[in-house]
């Protein structure tokens, strides 16, 4: 697996976030403060949604994360290129991902 897409998310745009990144069956999750909000898979960024927060997902018609043809990650929406380019955004994303914690527990 080419780690370069991963570093470059997790080490260039969330540097100051504190994201950590742990091996998930063949992908990569990731991990804020032990929270799960995050997986990197082929290339794509996929943040933790929930009713009220998937919306921008699906204005940039972006969807959900599929592993297998099988399964949906129906919580977990891919984040729109243009916002993976510009950090401060994809930090805003980011941190909406995280929130969820609060927001499911």
């Amino acid at each position: 697996m080419d780690d370069t897409f991963l570093t470059f998310v997790v080490d260039d745009q969330l540097e100051s976030l504190g994201i950590e990144a742990r091996r998930m069956f063949g992908s990569w999750g990731l991990y804020h403060q032990g929270y799960f909000f995050g997986i990197v898979s082929e290339g794509r960024l996929y943040l933790k949604t929930t009713d009220a927060t998937r919306q921008p997902f699906l204005d940039a018609e972006m969807g959900p994360f599929r592993p297998s043809p099988q399964q949906t990650l129906k919580n977990y929406y891919e984040v729109p290129v243009d916002v993976l380019e510009d950090a401060s955004t994809l930090q805003q994303w980011v941190k909406q991902a995280i929130s969820t914690q609060t927001i499911t527990n």
